[in-house]
């Protein structure tokens, strides 16, 4: 521990502000747009993710106003706030009184996609979104980044909770959003009426201008069709060819299986299309102890990152927001490795991560093809550096 974690988290961390922002302009809006009777500091479909909420058991020092405070995460802290600090106490300890093992990747994910997309409990819906609510984009190694993070990976960390690979973090994480996703389309409470929650597709399949031709053929599913939102799906891709090129056929062919079933009702006998969506988050949530377990050495984090950048040739990235994950897993991968010493920086590099950036500036100006021609270009930089 630091033990400077509350002022990293008060002076840095935006948790601080989230229930701050219910009181500007823009939630003042989207809660008339939403015919809320109360204002959106108010309404807990709002204080569920932008505030620590719970229904019931606050404390007389309880404030609402300081947003994700340090239970919002850490979980309610009765039993493990005084003892956790006393010497010689085991991390284990702290997690069987309450303490949440935000540790463990797997379940870190899952509490930050609790918020960052929804749950069965909290979630922000197309509705909310079409009253104002900005876009949601989450990718949990970045965004742990530029919080920042209040511990450091020392002797003492690892000895209490651990190794930690980032890029495992990464990985792990892209396989919940994954799941949330297709949990979200199979959960049948998770409706609006005769229509399946459109939150859980493609944005700008739809919300982009008639005379902007986004449809490609990779997903086998024709134009003029919904389409779900696969940027977490397309970066699981690009592990799964990384770390186990044997399942990645296999993997490919329930992805494409599943998009068939749910955007144009083709599925095997026998089967529904949310028996299609199932299956694909079984086999994913059966990807993760091989992802828990793998070591994201420098060979094999250069893996990822051509695996990634090799994605623009099938016009994988052909929507934005799988650009935008693209984009920050790429960045994230070329920082280990520059942090590891295998990938040197250089101007020609330094110049292909600023392209990508300015190509991602307008999601309603993003153009696939430019993107793509710049990931080859960078994947130029990149295999030159392994001659």
């Amino acid at each position: 521990m630091l033990q400077n974690e509350y002022t990293t988290w008060v002076r840095m961390d935006k948790h601080t502000r989230a229930y701050q922002v219910l009181l500007n302009d823009t939630s003042k809006r989207i809660a008339k747009n939403l015919g809320l009777t109360e204002g959106a500091h108010k309404a807990k479909i709002c204080l569920d993710c932008h505030a620590h909420n719970p229904t019931g058991a606050r404390g007389e020092r309880f404030v609402q106003s300081e947003g994700i405070g340090c239970e919002g995460c850490h979980g309610p802290s009765e039993k493990w706030i005084g003892p956790h600090t006393v010497e010689g106490r085991t991390h284990a300890e702290n997690v069987a009184d309450g303490l949440y093992p935000t540790a463990k990747p797997v379940d870190q994910a899952r509490l930050c996609l609790s918020c960052h997309f929804g749950d069965d409990s909290r979630f922000v819906t197309h509705r909310i979104m079409g009253a104002g609510h900005p876009r949601i984009s989450f990718e949990i190694k970045t965004f742990t980044a530029i919080e920042p993070a209040h511990w450091k990976v020392d002797a003492d960390y690892i000895q209490r909770k651990g190794n930690y690979d980032p890029l495992r973090v990464w990985a792990i994480g892209q396989a919940i959003a994954a799941q949330q996703i297709l949990d979200t389309v199979s959960d049948p409470k998770r409706r609006d009426g005769l229509f399946p929650e459109l939150v859980a597709f493609d944005c700008h399949a739809c919300h982009h201008a008639m005379s902007d031709k986004r449809w490609n053929a990779r997903l086998g599913i024709g134009p003029g069709r919904v389409r779900l939102n696969d940027s977490n799906l397309l970066m699981l891709r690009a592990i799964v060819r990384a770390i186990d090129p044997g399942a990645s056929a296999a993997f490919d062919g329930k992805v494409r299986a599943m998009h068939l079933a749910v955007s144009t009702g083709q599925k095997p006998a026998g089967k529904t299309e949310v028996d299609m969506v199932k299956d694909l988050s079984a086999s994913i949530e059966g990807m993760l102890p091989k992802l828990e377990q793998t070591r994201f050495e420098a060979t094999t984090m250069r893996r990822v990152l051509l695996a990634l950048i090799d994605e623009s040739r099938e016009s994988s990235y052909s929507d934005y927001a799988g650009a935008e994950q693209a984009y920050m897993a790429i960045t994230n991968v070329s920082n280990d490795l520059l942090a590891a010493g295998t990938l040197q920086m250089s101007g020609e590099l330094r110049r292909g991560m600023a392209d990508l950036l300015k190509s991602l500036a307008n999601d309603e100006k993003y153009k696939p093809d430019v993107f793509a021609n710049q990931l080859l270009a960078l994947r130029g930089v990149v295999a030159a550096q392994a001659r």
